[in-house]
């Protein structure tokens, strides 16, 4: 499915979130808390935007991997990082199972996922491997979508995601993925859960931050030294 609509995620992206996604990710780069020379993995990549964010934020002297299972979704990042900004680190991007991530214990500074997680098939084990891979007093940080819960906005929601999204994909070409998209809100868990799940992975102080209205969650927690 992803492969498939690799080739117009980023304008229905922009277009459903009214260019927003942009801001989102760059709050959640703050979050990370990442120094110039910093090495970052930003796992389910997608095209990357996450991934040429952080990249800015740990210039030239550090080291962004973008993984993701998605190989059509990853050759669209690539192209996009052909030509990167004078001062931003190298972005490498390599297919990867979130499950199991090809990398050794506290490799990296911190990881991050934007609107991916809701995506893992198993929520808890990917919530590991990100723990993982982190050194301790890193941060690992989860931007993502979440349902709000009060009116007028939860009414919105309810009618932007069950009626106007399906719509959207059937004019892309793609009305099963664009399905599946406000299914997966549906059931992913809420912040609350989600920080209580993070913990569980061994990650502590951990907060979020709902923004847009509560569409928006993001999460960060550090790993234990």
């Amino acid at each position: 499915m992803f492969d498939r609509i690799a080739g117009i995620y980023d304008r229905l992206n922009s277009l459903m979130t009214a260019g927003l996604h942009h801001r989102w990710r760059e709050r959640a780069v703050a979050l990370a808390a990442v120094q110039p020379g910093a090495s970052v993995l930003d796992v389910a990549t997608g095209t990357g935007d996450l991934a040429f964010a952080l990249a800015r934020a740990v210039g030239p002297d550090g080291l962004v991997i973008g993984a993701d299972f998605s190989e059509a979704m990853l050759e669209i990042a690539r192209r996009k990082g052909q030509a990167p900004e004078e001062g931003d680190a190298p972005v490498r991007f390599e297919r990867a199972n979130a499950l199991l991530l090809p990398h050794v214990t506290g490799e990296f500074d911190a990881a991050t996922v934007g609107f991916g997680v809701r995506n893992f098939s198993d929520l808890d084990q990917g919530l590991r491997e990100l723990a993982r891979v982190v050194r301790p007093g890193g941060r690992v940080v989860i931007l993502e979508r979440t349902t709000p819960r009060r009116p007028p906005l939860s009414t919105f929601f309810r009618l932007w995601f069950d009626r106007v999204v399906p719509v959207i994909g059937r004019f892309a070409g793609d009305p099963d993925a664009y399905t599946y998209l406000p299914n997966s809100v549906r059931r992913f868990p809420g912040p609350e859960e989600l920080a209580a799940r993070m913990a569980a992975a061994g990650l502590t102080s951990i907060r979020y931050v709902l923004t847009a209205g509560g569409i928006i969650a993001l999460h960060v927690g550090t790993v234990a030294a």
